[in-house]
């Protein structure tokens, strides 16, 4: 019995963290707060509002990656820190570190799209935002932002650059696309609350991104600057209402994002991030959001090909801006701020609003008291089997069949016959995603040919695989387009297309069946695909659950959270 209490109170040790609003901090904290922000110099309220990035890898402190980590620090007194992924334990082992470094603790980022495992494996991988939004359920949500909170606070990791609250309501959108809960305005602002809640709840501050809304862009803003050009009743209607619900929830942080949009900004080719009009008086004023503002990355294109790192610095701030987030140069962006105040181009007072926010994050953290994780505590706390579970039944409900149109579903061979299984990559050369279909099928039907088709194959490819065509009994294709920053697209080559049509002419008289894992948009490019599944991710957890559903292990339930113009609105999906 003394054991089991004893499990019990590390059991709340671990998992206990304090719940967040935007209401006044209560006294002691408030008094750390004004006392910490009354003692600081010039020099140390500067660097608070800066948040370089740095990769969660084991780090020597001899290494040149510790000693930039340490004069950011130590020198420039950074705010924060971005952290990019990497190892799991190597990261909660660094990121200890530079909180011991620091004079006032470090508020900690990351992006927990897919959750923890995300981008660091070995943690719990769910699916994202557009997969939940196909089951539509909000607990689902609710539960993967409280995961995603429970594992990233005990690495270190503070705030989560999630949700997307975006509508993603252009097909053509190569950034935010399966990112986003899907189309429908009320779905993402009802999943958003969700999530929000799910991390709020359990002692991780959740952000709404991309402000104003970066869902009907066909230009990715790592690439260069999209232009949105909507008038206030459209914004008001589709873009606004996920950051206002956000907003109601008590959202603690909000990203801005790297668009223009003409009819809310005057000056030509000022991005959001850089904008008065849109963080202040639409942001703060208009919605009335009392957070921090995160910037988007100052690296991205959008912002660092038309203006200097200095001057995206100081319009950002003078925007409204609270975090210059990932600076091309710290000292770059230190020096530009320290200077603008100095010269009273920019009040002391200005920072000072933007320090107290983040001092007031941090002592909502209790980071004034404890800064540290434990690193024992690691393998008690993170990818818990029911939270591997949990991941996995997310992405069974979320399997969606758009078509079939012939009753290929569910494929019932017998031993003897003949399978070919194409996998198309939209990269240049094949590389991992499919290979759990395909040795998991290769398992169950022995007669199993499997072909791979990169973007870069040769015709000659294409014709190898229609030769093969003809022999099999049954076709199935995987096929994985994934959306991804600075990639720019999310198409399949020519070549690839030309083949698709080619192979679901054949599906008419033979069973036929393309798993599509990514972007679902490609029916407008191939509409004679008999069969159409959607997976939407595309890591080991879909593959499995994508192989259940054709051979009919488990039932479709999913509903497509966007349309697919032309063809079926949201919501549509065939239950078999």
């Amino acid at each position: 019995m003394r054991a089991f209490t004893i499990f019990l109170s590390f059991f709340a040790l671990v998992f206990s963290h304090p719940q967040f609003s935007l209401a006044p901090l209560d006294p002691e904290r408030q008094a750390w707060v004004d006392r910490t922000l009354k003692q600081m110099t010039l020099d140390e309220k500067v660097g608070q509002m800066l948040f370089p990035a740095a990769r969660g890898t084991f780090t020597p402190q001899d290494s040149q990656q510790f000693e930039t980590i340490q004069e950011n620090i130590l020198r420039y007194h950074v705010g924060g820190y971005h952290a990019f992924g990497g190892e799991l334990v190597g990261a909660a082992l660094l990121l200890n570190r530079m909180q011991t470094l620091a004079h006032y603790p470090l508020l900690i980022t990351a992006d927990f799209e897919g959750g923890t495992g995300l981008i660091f494996p070995g943690a719990t991988r769910f699916p994202k935002a557009m997969a939940i939004g196909a089951t539509g359920n909000e607990q689902y949500a609710y539960q993967v932002g409280r995961i995603a909170a429970v594992e990233g606070r005990q690495m270190g990791v503070h705030v989560n650059f999630y949700p997307v609250m975006d509508v993603n309501n252009n097909p053509r959108n190569p950034i935010i696309n399966i990112r986003s809960f899907g189309e429908d305005v009320a779905a993402v602002s009802r999943l958003g609350r969700a999530y929000i809640r799910g991390a709020q709840e359990n002692g991780q501050l959740a952000t709404a991104k991309h402000f104003p809304g970066h869902g009907d862009t066909s230009t990715d803003s790592h690439l260069e600057l999209p232009v949105i050009n909507l008038g206030r009743d459209r914004l008001d209607a589709v873009e606004l209402p996920p950051f206002r619900a956000a907003i109601d929830q008590g959202v603690m942080a909000v990203m801005a994002a790297h668009l223009y949009l003409p009819q809310l900004e005057p000056e030509q080719g000022l991005p959001g991030t850089l904008s008065r009009n849109i963080l202040t008086v639409l942001l703060r004023e208009r919605l009335g959001f009392q957070g921090i503002i995160f910037t988007d990355a100052m690296t991205m294109q959008g912002v660092a090909k038309r203006f200097s790192p200095q001057d995206a610095t100081l319009r950002a701030v003078r925007a409204g801006a609270d975090v210059i987030l990932l600076p091309p140069e710290v000292k770059t962006s230190f020096e530009a701020i320290q200077d603008a105040v100095k010269q009273g181009d920019i009040p002391e007072s200005r920072i000072d609003e933007s320090v107290r926010r983040i001092l007031a994050d941090k002592a909502r953290l209790d980071l004034h008291k404890n800064r540290h994780v434990d690193l024992l505590s690691l393998d008690h706390v993170i990818a818990r089997q029911e939270h591997q579970q949990l991941a996995q039944e997310i992405m069974d409900r979320a399997v969606t069949l758009v078509r079939d149109d012939r009753n290929y579903l569910p494929l019932k061979l017998a031993g003897d016959r003949r399978l070919l299984l194409v996998t198309l990559y939209d990269s240049e050369i094949p590389d991992a995603r499919g290979r759990t279909f395909q040795a998991e099928l290769q398992r169950l039907h022995k007669n199993t040919t499997s072909l791979w088709m990169a973007a870069a194959s040769h015709k000659s490819l294409a014709k190898e695989i229609k030769r093969a065509a003809k022999k099999a009994d049954a076709l199935l294709v995987s096929a994985f387009i994934r959306v991804g920053a600075y990639k720019g697209s999310i198409d399949l080559s020519k070549e690839q297309l030309k083949l698709l049509k080619d192979l679901a002419k054949r599906g008419r008289k033979k069973p036929f069946v393309l798993t599509l894992y990514g972007s679902p948009y490609l029916l407008s490019f191939v509409p004679q695909l008999p069969t159409l599944i959607l997976a939407y991710e595309d890591h080991p957890a879909a593959e499995k659950t994508a192989l259940k559903a054709v051979l009919g292990d488990i039932r479709f339930q999913g509903k497509l959270p966007i349309s697919l113009p032309g063809f079926y609105p949201i919501g549509h999906g065939l239950m078999k």
